[in-house]
């Protein structure tokens, strides 16, 4: 059983699971609205239908924050425009309760972040070293910095004086002096 809770809690922090939640929920309640009796409908008819569709595509983005969070910003974009253009065109949104809760799940899915990796380093690691064995940037050592350019290999004889390279040299300084006196 802590097994199942622990996979179900892993699945869920994943993923923006409330925003998703919510625009289930708001798409829902939208899609119901033309689907009640007909005292309850403000809309009734072909007028009807974008109330339908309007909610599929809520409920279709809020299952796409959860099965697929890699398009989070697109899916939260787009319930909120929907959950907005619900208040017009679908009987006031689903009576506000539809677009407000629509609105929020949008935002709630599109502000959600994947945590960070929580990968350990291990306990025999030295201290600042990453857990994949590697030295942090900064701590490389003398024989990890490669030679510059144009520089004879390491166990290559000295050159004499006569040999000379036909590369251009840069000028060192290209920094020219300020009109303003330093403090």
């Amino acid at each position: 059983m802590l097994l199942i809770r622990r996979r179900w809690r892993q699945w869920r922090r994943g993923r923006p699971f409330w925003g998703g939640l919510a625009a289930i929920i708001a798409g829902a309640e939208i899609c119901a609205i033309p689907l009640a009796p007909l005292k309850v409908m403000l809309q009734q008819g072909i007028a009807g239908i974008p109330s339908v569709l309007m909610g599929a595509v809520m409920i279709l983005m809020g299952l796409a924050a959860w099965f697929a969070p890699q398009y989070r910003s697109l899916a939260g974009i787009v319930t909120v425009m929907v959950a907005a253009a619900a208040l017009v065109m679908s009987n006031l949104g689903g009576f506000l309760v539809g677009t407000l809760i629509g609105i929020v799940g949008g935002g709630l899915i599109f502000a959600w972040q994947p945590l960070p990796s929580t990968d350990e380093t291990p306990p025999d690691a030295p201290h600042g070293a990453s857990p994949h064995g590697a030295a942090p940037p900064g701590d490389a050592q003398p024989t990890d910095v490669p030679p510059p350019t144009g520089a004879p290999p390491a166990g290559a004889p000295p050159t004499g004086a006569s040999s000379r390279s036909t590369a251009p040299t840069a000028p060192t300084n290209l920094r020219k002096p300020s009109p303003l006196k330093e403090i």
